[in-house]
């Protein structure tokens, strides 16, 4: 069923920009990330965000790469907001990138967007080949000196 008269968000469209196409990593927006202010920034906490829903691009086949994806983080002053944090996943469909590159670019860019405590990028990708691989990014916080 079409829904002709159905108007798409702004962060929807701007994940929908490489539908149809192969693009580099380049074209993955950050912006589309937004956050919400953590009440109890005084009280860490463990979040944990996964979704079996994450796909790319193999930059060497083509084929597409789907993988079980999980972003756990201890919080400073925000949180992410989960429907952006779907649609910047959802803009990776057509990105053709390493399963290396594929942590490391997300958790780059939640950091910036959150500056959090500590944080853990985790993709499981399924199988290729008879080959599993899981590709795992941590960053954590330097402590303030002085």
């Amino acid at each position: 069923m079409k829904y002709e008269n159905r108007i798409s968000s702004e962060l929807e469209a701007k994940a929908r920009k490489a539908v149809g196409k192969t693009f580099d990593p380049s074209v993955i927006d950050r912006s589309i990330l937004e956050t919400f202010p953590y009440q109890y920034h005084y009280r860490p906490i463990h979040m944990e965000h996964a979704t079996d829903e994450f796909t790319c691009v193999c930059p060497f086949s083509g084929l597409p790469d789907q993988a079980t994806l999980t972003v756990k983080y201890i919080p400073g002053e925000l949180c992410i907001e989960l429907k952006s944090l779907k649609y910047y996943f959802y803009s990776f469909r057509q990105v053709k990138i390493f399963h290396e590159h594929v942590v490391n670019k997300i958790l780059e860019d939640l950091v910036a967007v959150l500056d959090p405590v500590e944080m853990t990028i985790e993709a499981k990708f399924a199988l290729r080949g008879g080959i599993a691989s899981t590709a795992i990014a941590t960053y954590k916080k330097e402590e303030k000196k002085g």
